[in-house]
């Protein structure tokens, strides 16, 4: 059996595998992406990969699994980030990642893509922009989040805490480097000032009839565990989401010394889904 994880794919002459850059106009901005494009004549489905918060990781290594495994996998960058145009904040990601989606079927005939199998795969701040994105989008099929983080929920902490407030000031101050218009203040007011509405367990009922996927991570700093991860399990379980699959690896938010069991669990995930 053909594992994409320990070899290529054979060359198809007539549709070989290409990487081609897209674009995607976005609240008066061009957002930058490129897909990684499988072999054959397709239509292929279409994961798209939403990074996080700044994307210093920006999970390149599950694009070309997923395209070797036959996927049409996109990468972008959202508004005011790594050079993209415009100002950052939690807000324009989401409405960026909502304008990916409904892009994606203008791109189908030039790109031999089926954006009716499509699923959103998000690790951290970009795994609370995946099932915010599926949960108001039914043409998502399916929806994976990794090491999410909770923005509903870090802003409960905030206005309950001053200690923790300034905390989480601190620490977004401290990554705003390939960002541009914002904050650390700016960022949690915007947290707070959204608060319950963007707390992931309200997705439930939006998200009950599709496969969803949450993995979390054991040895995590930034979105541990408990806080971020167990809740949000037990709260789609209790609806019931009935696809629901999760798991807890233990590494850290990075997964860092677990990216061959990151791409297994996600290829297993899109096989039973897509």
């Amino acid at each position: 059996m053909f594992d994409p994880l320990a070899a290529d794919p054979p060359r198809d002459p007539e549709f070989p595998a290409t990487t081609p850059q897209v674009t995607f106009d976005s609240g008066g901005e061009r957002l930058l992406g490129v897909l990684h494009l499988p072999a054959g004549r397709g239509p292929h489905p279409v994961v798209v990969l939403l990074h996080g918060f700044p994307g210093n990781e920006r999970n390149f290594d599950l694009a070309q699994t997923l395209r070797r495994a036959g996927y049409a996998a996109l990468v972008f960058h959202y508004r005011g980030s790594w050079g993209v145009g415009g100002t950052w904040s939690w807000g324009h990601v989401l409405q960026d990642a909502a304008a990916v989606v409904a892009a994606l079927p203008g791109l189908a005939a030039a790109h031999r893509l089926d954006p009716r199998r499509l699923a959103l795969v998000g690790h951290s701040m970009g795994g609370f922009a995946a099932l915010m994105t599926a949960a108001a989008d039914p043409s998502v099929t399916a929806v994976a989040s990794v090491a999410a983080f909770d923005l509903g929920v870090a802003a409960a902490l905030c206005r309950a805490d001053a200690e923790v407030r300034a905390g989480y000031v601190k620490a977004f101050d401290g990554e705003l480097a390939p960002l541009r218009g914002t904050s650390g203040q700016a960022l949690v007011g915007e947290m707070e000032a959204n608060g319950d509405a963007w707390r992931l367990a309200r997705l439930a009922p939006r998200l009950a009839t599709r496969p969803v996927l949450l993995a979390g991570t054991g040895h995590d700093v930034v979105t541990p565990h408990e806080v971020h991860h167990d809740p949000l399990v037990a709260a789609y379980r209790a609806h019931p989401v009935e696809r629901l699959e999760d798991h807890l690896l233990p590494t850290d938010h990075a997964l860092s010394d677990h990216r061959v069991a990151l791409a297994r669990m996600i290829l297993g995930f899109l096989e039973r889904s897509l």
